[in-house]
């Protein structure tokens, strides 16, 4: 199974500095990855991080790459949302690259994993 993962670093989460908020949603994503044994691809070798943090971006690198993946990975509603209402189009462009997009926490239970 591959996948890529999207960390939101413009949100701050639960009160936590933009930094904290960083760290918090790559270290629940990269638990869940290491739980579901989940290979994180790179589909940009100039990209500096593991992830993604412009959903513009990974939109462009799967265009490019033209292939589907297992799953798309984000921590929360919050870290989607407003690329969502803003592009709600290329928001199903991008989903549609993937078999699952998998959100980490509920926005409103941080307690509780769901697929959408």
């Amino acid at each position: 199974m591959n996948g890529l993962y999207f960390i939101n670093d413009h949100i701050s989460i639960g009160g936590l500095t933009k930094e904290e908020s960083i760290i918090l949603q790559e270290q629940a994503i990269k638990k869940y990855v290491e739980e579901q044994n989940i290979q994180i691809v790179t589909l940009n070798p100039y990209q500096l991080k593991e992830y993604y943090a412009v959903p513009h971006a990974l939109l462009y690198d799967l265009h490019k790459a033209n292939t589907s993946f297992d799953y798309f990975i984000y921590y929360s509603q919050q870290a989607v949302e407003e690329f969502i209402f803003s592009y709600p189009a290329k928001w199903l462009i991008l989903k549609s690259y993937f078999n699952n997009t998998i959100m980490i926490k509920k926005h409103t239970d941080f307690d509780q994993k769901q697929a959408i």
